[in-house]
C-alpha cells in the first residue's frame, strides 16, 4: 500500500470515528487480491446512520479528489459499499456485520488497525 493510499485511509477512518462510526478497522489486502490495496470495514447503530457515513465518506471523497467509482447497497442501508479504485468502504448494520463477517476472511494479525482503539486512545 503506498503511503498516498495509507494517508486516505487513515484521514477516512478518522472522519468516520468523528461520525461515530463503531469498529473501524483497516486490513491491508494488496498482497491477496488485485481488487483493492485496502479493506476498511465499520459499522452503523442504524440504516439511517450506515447511510449517513457514506454520505460523509462520499463527501470526504469529493473533498480529497478521490474517485468514487461505485456503490452499492445505499437504498437498503444494511451494508454498503463503496470504492474509492484502491480503497473498498464496507459499512455495515451490526446484524449484517456479525453474519457475514468480512474480517474473518481477511484479517490476519499483520495485516489489521483497529482505528477506533487507537483514536480513543489518542482522545485519552
Amino acid at each position: 500500500m503506498t503511503s498516498a493510499v495509507k494517508e486516505h485511509v487513515e484521514a477516512l477512518c478518522k472522519k468516520l470515528y468523528d461520525k461515530k462510526a463503531l469498529d473501524i478497522l483497516s486490513l491491508d489486502v494488496a498482497d491477496r487480491t488485485i481488487i483493492a490495496d485496502c479493506f476498511i470495514v465499520c459499522s452503523g447503530r442504524s440504516s439511517a446512520q450506515v447511510q449517513s457515513l457514506s454520505d460523509e465518506a462520499s463527501a470526504f471523497a469529493r473533498e480529497r479528489s478521490l474517485p468514487l467509482l461505485r456503490t452499492e447497497g445505499y437504498a437498503q442501508g444494511r451494508w454498503i459499499v463503496l470504492d474509492f479504485g484502491d480503497i473498498l468502504l464496507h459499512i455495515f448494520h451490526p446484524e449484517e456485520r456479525q453474519y457475514y463477517n468480512i474480517e474473518r476472511l481477511w484479517q490476519d494479525d499483520a495485516n489489521a488497525v483497529n482505528y477506533s482503539a487507537r483514536f480513543a486512545e489518542k482522545a485519552e
